[in-house]
């Protein structure tokens, strides 16, 4: 069974970051593909960016390319997601996704088998 844990939300301003981690159980197997999406209120869950278990394809939406970034650390079994010039836009439940595969689906969340329990992320303007 894969764990996942987010931890790093917060309440910033409008031009601010922030940085997400997810623990997860996942760093013990080799063929992996692991995601961020997020959730804000009344609308449907998005994605954000996945990696590839050995780090390659990358991927990022549209809407938060150039301002994100997507990593991971093997040695401390953790994936991060950097967030810069954050927007009120990015205000939503952000959430650590996974799944084993050879490569790396489409970004949705149907494509995803393993779910953390999200961390929030507010932005004032």
């Amino acid at each position: 069974q894969v764990q996942l844990v987010e931890s790093g939300g917060g309440s910033v301003q409008a031009g601010g970051s922030l940085r997400l981690s997810c623990a997860a159980s996942i760093y013990a197997y080799s063929s992996y593909c692991m995601a961020w999406f997020r959730q804000a209120p009344g609308k449907e869950r998005e994605g954000v960016a996945h990696i590839y278990s050995d780090g390659s394809n990358t991927y990022y939406a549209d809407s938060v390319k150039g301002r994100f970034t997507i990593s991971q650390d093997n040695a401390k079994n953790t994936l991060y997601l950097q967030m810069n010039s954050l927007k009120p836009d990015d205000t939503a439940m952000y959430y650590c996704a996974a799944r084993f595969w050879t490569f790396c689906p489409p970004l949705s969340s149907t494509n995803f088998h393993y779910w953390g329990q999200g961390t929030q992320v507010t932005v004032s303007s």
